[in-house]
């Protein structure tokens, strides 16, 4: 057997199921996804919610005419929202989910008893619009309060584009993987890595090359490219010998992978 890459399933299983949607991370398991990686938004109450978005569209969440700032809504005005059912125009194979709610982190970590995989938790937090999301420490507090109710710590890592809420996490609980999220001008792995106070590297796979993930692996950073969906890609960061690729179609990634004898 070669060196195994791992599938993370973006947002569930985006390319045939509405995403963040437990439906959508069921579906994921089911397909063998090594982790489920999911969006993290927090409502006015304080509670974790698992979403992309910090306001709600109108054209994917209903009814309308309503407040739709996620961070200004409290859980139960969030829960009165539900999908209308329309499929994304980008992914044709997805299956409507009329009526479908956004779960809290909570009920998607509860899902830990369906397998051995991963969750890999993405944190929505934006420096520019602080309004947004609870500050980092806070927000990093509350993810590490969720884990640690469901006895988690040796299945979640955490990654981020705002690097505060990883030094945040790294000084609340160290033991917690943490990957920073990345796209931009290229850029040395191993100096973002040091910069966001990081043990993984997550970039935009077109950012991958086999220097960079070479000298990520020789100072001791994994990387995990996102959001890889065609076998063409694939086969270019398998080559550059990534440790796992997010993408939205985690059963066609572990096909192509057993295809290639890099998975079983």
């Amino acid at each position: 057997m070669k060196r195994r890459i791992l599938v993370h399933g973006h947002r569930g299983a985006r390319a045939l199921w509405p995403e963040n949607t437990l439906p959508g991370f069921e579906y994921a398991i089911a397909a063998g996804a090594d982790a489920i990686e999911m969006d993290v938004l927090v409502t006015s109450d304080d509670v974790v919610v698992v979403t992309h978005d910090p306001k709600l569209k109108r054209t994917v969440w209903q009814p309308p005419g309503r407040r739709r700032m996620i961070r200004a809504l409290t859980l139960a005005e969030l829960q009165r929202f539900r999908h209308s059912g329309r499929r994304n125009a980008r992914f044709p194979r997805q299956k409507p989910l009329p009526a479908a709610g956004i779960p809290t982190l909570d009920q998607v970590l509860a899902l830990a008893g369906r397998g051995e995989f991963l969750f890999n938790i993405e944190i929505k937090s934006f420096p520019d619009k602080p309004r947004l999301a609870p500050p980092p420490r806070r927000f990093a507090e509350l993810i590490w309060q969720a884990i640690r109710r469901h006895n988690l710590a040796r299945r979640v890592m955490v990654q981020s584009f705002d690097f505060r809420v990883l030094h945040a996490m790294r000084e609340l609980a160290p033991e917690i993987p943490r990957a920073a999220l990345y796209a931009g001008r290229p850029i040395s792995f191993v100096a973002l890595a040091h910069e966001a106070g990081a043990d993984i590297v997550a970039p935009h796979h077109a950012l991958v090359t086999p220097r960079k993930v070479h000298a990520a692996h020789a100072a001791g950073f994994a990387v995990i490219p996102w959001t890889s969906n065609s076998r063409r890609v694939w086969k270019r960061l398998i080559a550059a010998q990534v440790d796992a690729i997010i993408t939205d179609n985690p059963a066609g990634l572990a096909g192509y992978l057993k295809e290639r004898g890099l998975r079983q």
